[in-house]
């Protein structure tokens, strides 16, 4: 079979994470690259950073495939005498593409949500705020569901911990540690704005990464507020990669596709407080 080309590898990606998903303020696709430069191999990763495009390049990937946009804001230079600048020029420089795709698989099936619910082990997997409007009922914000046995808050945070992978930072919780935890409520990325449907859901737990001090410490101090847990940005967003990677090799098994474990969470160490 003939090589794909990068048109026919962002077609298959365009239909699994619709850019019409998006929110309005993002800003996903094709941020460089020729739609006629066959693509033979593709490199998964969560940020556009310098050290991934080093990667793609000692692999000779001739794709990156990244959740999180190069730029969110528009700009006039793409000079290499700045950070982003440079990644452009050595993805030129290289013949590589990037593509990103970012809201738009925030919330469907195979998404983000849904793949860290799964690196979790949660059943019984539905969107945690259905998107009432949309033709497809497993798309949605968030998603919610069971643990096979019940835990505590304690047992189940070391789960976490043990299911995303390794970092440098910090996973954070707020609740009793012997809380009894089934029913699991979370969202990849920043997933404050879903605190409030975790609670009415009836979750034991919300995970999710970016908590603010002001948002928890308001919610605890509702009536049995569900156990909160705030886990890495970068840690649960790469659970979505080997997921997206399987859905991309499936269809396009002629492309070789990788997923890096370049750890690219900005925090780079811990030092615990003392209580």
């Amino acid at each position: 079979m003939p090589t794909p080309l990068l048109r026919d590898v962002v077609a298959v990606l365009d239909e699994l994470y619709d850019p019409s998903w998006a929110d309005d303020w993002d800003a996903v696709g094709t941020v460089a690259g020729d739609p006629q430069a066959e693509v033979g191999r593709v490199l998964l990763a969560v940020d556009p950073v310098s050290a991934v495009v080093d990667e793609a390049i000692a692999w000779g990937a001739d794709l990156i495939v990244t959740h999180h946009p190069l730029w969110l804001k528009g700009v006039t230079s793409v000079a290499a005498t700045s950070p982003k600048g440079r990644v452009v020029h050595n993805l030129i420089t290289h013949g590589i593409a990037l593509h990103a795709c970012h809201t738009n698989a925030d919330s469907p099936r195979l998404g983000v949500s849904e793949s860290m619910a799964y690196a979790l082990g949660l059943f019984d997997v539905r969107p945690l705020e259905p998107d009432t409007d949309d033709e497809q009922p497993d798309r949605g914000s968030g998603r919610i569901g069971v643990l096979q046995s019940p835990t505590t808050l304690a047992a189940f945070s070391e789960h976490v911990a043990r299911s995303l992978p390794s970092h440098r930072s910090a996973v954070r919780v707020a609740g009793d540690p012997g809380r009894p935890v089934r029913t699991v409520a979370l969202c990849g990325g920043s997933g404050d704005f879903l605190l409030g449907a975790a609670q009415a859901q009836g979750a034991d737990v919300y995970v999710t990464s970016d908590l603010r001090h002001h948002p928890v410490s308001e919610h605890l101090e509702q009536p049995d507020p569900c156990a909160v847990i705030d886990v890495p940005h970068w840690s649960a967003e790469w659970t979505w990669l080997p997921v997206a990677a399987s859905a991309l090799a499936e269809r396009l098994p002629e492309v070789e596709v990788k997923v890096s474990t370049i750890v690219t969470d900005p925090w780079t160490a811990i030092v615990p407080g003392t209580v």
